[in-house]
């Protein structure tokens, strides 16, 4: 399992959402590129970055952030936020993003996700972000009539990466994942699943450990990282002694 730690740009600074409302926000970290560096030196392997501007706007605004943290950091980077066209999939792409996320375009343009997914193996991921059950697009401002599940299995056979599942009423809120929804989706679908959002302690971290989680891919970690919640030491020593388990 991979511990993403989560670098979420606001007009190019580092910041943490409540709920995903832009009214609701904290700036963590001025310099992106620093905070990643930070990441990197806590031992995290694979970071997880978020244009929250692009998410609203349907295009990247933050692309001189992203770009210096790909300059500052060699460890993978899977990116999220305004990625709903062919050449903005591969902008990022070549540019050096290890795999993109798309969220609102996999449920107005599935297309787009199968093409991308059969020209890029590995490289594609589905971002799942559920509302009561129902996905939340357009960076969470709208709801469509569409379930979690339902757009999960649109893509079954595609070749995507992973499915990343944020239950938006938990994230940047510090009140536990959301384990039993992101374990009912991980068991219906064949496509490796990653937990995300409310990640706060490190009984979460033991809970994506248990037996009955070992299908997840892995989970986002955010605010409790930012705010010193959750020790990133204590924290990696749990996933690598699992793993070595």
């Amino acid at each position: 399992m991979i511990l993403f730690p989560a670098i979420d740009l606001k007009n190019g600074f580092c910041v943490r959402l409540e709920q995903g409302d832009m009214a609701r926000v904290t700036i963590f970290h001025r310099d992106p590129a620093e905070q990643a560096r930070s990441f990197v030196a806590q031992g995290f392997d694979y970071l997880h970055v978020v244009d929250l501007d692009g998410a609203f706007a349907g295009r990247p605004m933050n692309a001189a952030a992203i770009d210096r943290v790909l300059a500052a950091v060699k460890i993978p980077l899977q990116l999220g936020g305004g990625i709903r066209d062919r050449a903005t999939v591969e902008k990022w792409l070549g540019n050096g993003v290890a795999r993109v996320i798309i969220g609102t375009a996999a449920v107005r343009d599935p297309a787009l996700v199968k093409e991308a997914a059969k020209k890029y193996p590995g490289r594609i991921a589905v971002g799942l972000d559920a509302r009561d059950g129902k996905v939340a697009v357009e960076g969470w401002a709208q709801t469509a009539e569409l379930s979690a599940l339902d757009l999960a299995r649109r893509f079954e056979d595609a070749g995507v990466a992973a499915l990343i599942y944020t239950d938006v009423a938990r994230d940047g809120m510090l009140k536990g994942l959301n384990l039993e929804a992101t374990l009912a989706l991980a068991d219906a679908v064949a496509i490796p699943v990653i937990a995300s959002g409310g990640l706060a302690s490190l009984d979460d971290v033991r809970a994506l450990l248990a037996p009955r989680a070992n299908k997840l891919a892995g989970a986002i970690v955010g605010r409790a990282l930012y705010d010193g919640r959750l020790d990133a030491a204590a924290a990696l020593q749990l996933v690598r002694a699992a793993q070595a388990a």
